[in-house]
């Protein structure tokens, strides 16, 4: 007998390959029983294997999945075994190879398949598609007379398949996997036997993936409701300007992302060009827009992109106006999402043949494009106002629908709160328009410099030109020589008739009453700020009817004739007693004479602007009212005919007040709708004239 040598055995191993499984089995006493059915202390050894493999690798589902389909081949006697994951993109679920050729022998690193290099096809095509779509186990004898058979997979890897068994792994409704032995050693098919064994053993691999899919979807809505809180929290923060609001929310949420890079294309938002735009269309000087457009008509032009850059050192990029080579834009995948709306998922992007991304690095950081997930963001008025593009999952593998739902929850939260940035641009544009409106009517209201010097006479007594030549003394001096005596017109009466003085005498008159109750001197207001706004206090009133200056003056002489004939003052400070005769003078200016009800009917701009709550009177209803002059320190009119006055801030309580006989309720504003004709008006101040004698 010769000297046996290491390469005489590795020889002799290599021609007697069956000699050398079963020794081998054997001596590691986990040789298999009759028909692969292991005996039960070979059956307790291989579980104990597997449950530690389950412990050790709880943090990654394929190494032990791995480990345990090594085991499954050794009690199959299946020449290998194969692992595919299921999932969605597009809408369209699809299976993906994940483990493949795996043998009691083969490596980990051998067996796992790299994202790069996945075979993907959709449920219709192959036996584990059809697998996966019944979500029933199967054991074809013979996959040439299997209808559903495709060699795609063996075309790939240069395998034949002869038989095999495959089982989906199902979680509610839900199939997670599909496992597959393939070829059975020294057989022509697999047994009865082995369909029980491939099930039993397969309740590890079901453990392994439940529990790994179990937690990616903890992740997953963990995931969600940051990005949901924190977008939430930050929209609303921004309010002037959809570029920052779109920056504080995507920046914020980076991190729950799961990508290397993300880009956002701000969508021009121009329905209708300006007519400088148009005519060098007409004139033929620009040639007109034929490339896409959104499906409300807009022409796909992306006016700025916001790049965040997420792998390595964070950074920011803001491209305005971006070429259309930029790389974002030269694959065309942003512009054909903005003309159809569609969310795209895009796996190994660079190889698409209808999208021409960049197939090298798109900087000097040499970071390359791999997957791609584009989606709209879309305003509540379901016009595309941007598009959002993910690249390349930090985990290397393709985005899943788990990361389609999560980031179109985004781009629809973003989308929707554009509602807030629209509704502070169209008020900031109201506003300003409000504020042209009324300088244009200040300037047609406000007391002119001739007016004013018809009340201050500083050309007739002074003989000068310009009021701001005047001294302060002056102007109060000459002023007050000019203004009616109280007493001789009435102005501390109730009886008080503003018939017999014109309209330009009682703004005389109305500057009478802020110098009798002493709050010229006291607040120092100067004189010519006092006339000119008196002045302007009159043309704001409209001549109508009732609502005009004469009754503004009557309103505020009688909140004069109650401050001071009716001994009200004492109860106020003179800074509140100069508000109230201000706010009584000024409280019906620019009054149409038509109630609340009738402008709401006509649609009136100044109905929305008052509300219900309007100090208008109610057409037809019986509502007795103290006009804004009053009713800020009254309530109304009592059934035992007193006005009780309302309780000021830190003040107690006075009790009702009698209500003095002679007063009008002309005078006070209290009258029942509907609205008094001139008629009834000279009736009022007739009863008040013949009550006063």
């Amino acid at each position: 007998m010769g000297e046996i040598n290491q390469e005489a055995v590795e020889k002799y191993l290599e021609e007697h390959p069956q000699f050398a499984k079963e020794y081998f089995a054997r001596r590691l006493g986990e040789a298999p029983g009759p028909s692969g059915t292991p005996q039960p202390t070979e059956e307790w050894a291989v579980c104990t294997e597997l449950l530690l493999a389950l412990q050790e690798e709880a943090g990654s589902a394929e190494p032990a999945v791995h480990r345990a389909l090594q085991k499954l081949a050794q009690l199959l006697q299946a020449d290998r075994c194969s692992l595919f994951t299921c999932r969605a993109r597009n809408g369209t679920p699809e299976v993906a190879s994940r483990l493949l050729d795996i043998t009691p022998t083969s490596s980990f690193e051998d067996s796992l398949v790299l994202p790069d290099r996945e075979a993907v096809f959709p449920l219709d095509i192959g036996i584990v598609g059809w697998v996966a779509h019944t979500k029933k186990a199967v054991n074809v004898p013979d996959v040439q007379k299997n209808s559903h058979f495709s060699d795609f997979m063996d075309k790939q890897t240069g395998y034949v398949t002869k038989n095999l068994m495959a089982t989906p792994i199902v979680m509610g409704k839900e199939v997670l996997a599909v496992v597959m032995a393939l070829n059975k050693v020294n057989a022509s098919e697999f047994s009865k036997q082995d369909e029980e064994v491939f099930s039993k053993y397969l309740n590890f691999v079901s453990i392994i993936l439940k529990l790994h899919h179990t937690n990616y979807l903890y992740n997953v809505e963990s995931r969600r409701s940051q990005i949901l809180m924190w977008s939430a929290n930050k929209v609303f923060e921004e309010l002037t300007d959809v570029e920052r609001q779109f920056h504080k929310a995507l920046y914020t949420v980076r991190t729950y992302l799961n990508c290397e890079r993300y880009s956002i294309g701000l969508l021009d938002m121009t329905k209708e060009k300006e007519f400088y735009d148009e005519w060098p269309i007409k004139l033929g000087e620009v040639e007109p827009y034929k490339g896409p457009k959104t499906p409300d008509g807009r022409e796909v032009i992306f006016y700025k992109i916001i790049d965040y850059i997420l792998h390595g050192k964070e950074e920011i990029k803001v491209i305005p106006t971006p070429p259309t080579d930029h790389w974002t834009l030269v694959s065309g995948l942003p512009t054909y999402v903005a003309e159809n709306g569609f969310i795209c998922n895009m796996l190994n992007a660079p190889a698409d043949e209808y999208f021409t991304f960049q197939k090298g690095p798109v900087d000097e950081t040499g970071w390359v494009i791999k997957n791609v997930l584009s989606l709209p963001i879309v305003n509540k008025k379901e016009d595309i106002v941007g598009v959002a593009t993910f690249y390349n999952r930090k985990d290397g593998k393709p985005f899943d629908e788990y990361d389609e739902h999560i980031t179109e929850t985004l781009t629809q939260f973003l989308g929707w709160s554009l509602l807030n940035t629209d509704t502070y641009d169209k008020m900031n544009k109201l506003e300003n328009r409000k504020d042209i409106a009324q300088e244009m009517l200040m300037s047609q209201t406000k007391a002119t410099p001739d007016e004013i010097k018809s009340i201050l006479k500083i050309k007739e007594k002074l003989n000068i030109d310009v009021i701001e030549d005047c001294e302060e003394k002056q102007l109060v001096t000459i002023l007050k020589e000019d203004l009616p005596d109280p007493r001789a017109v009435d102005l501390y009466e109730f009886r008080f008739s503003d018939f017999p003085i014109s309209e330009h005498e009682l703004i005389k008159c109305g500057l009478r009453l802020f110098f009798e109750i002493n709050v010229v001197e006291k607040f120092k207001v100067p004189v010519e700020v006092l006339t000119r706004w008196m002045y302007t206090v009159r043309k704001g009133y409209r001549s109508i009817t009732y609502h005009n200056w004469r009754h503004g003056f009557n309103v505020g002489q009688t909140m004069f004739t109650l401050l001071m004939t009716g001994r009200l003052k004492k109860y106020y400070t003179d800074l509140e007693a100069f508000a109230m005769l201000a706010a009584a003078f000024c409280h019906d200016i620019d009054h149409r004479g038509t109630n609340n009800l009738y402008q709401m009917k006509r649609a009136l701009p100044c109905s929305y602007r008052k509300g219900l709550r309007s100090s208008f009177l109610q057409l037809g209803q019986r509502v007795d009212f103290v006009y804004e002059s009053a009713g800020p320190w009254f309530t109304r009119v009592g059934a035992g005919g007193t006005l009780a006055p309302a309780q000021a801030r830190g003040r107690p309580f006075l009790g009702p007040l009698p209500f003095p006989p002679e007063l009008s309720l002309s005078r006070l504003g209290v009258f029942s709708s509907p609205l008094p004709s001139p008629a009834v008006i000279h009736t009022l101040e007739a009863s008040a004239s013949s009550s006063a004698k």
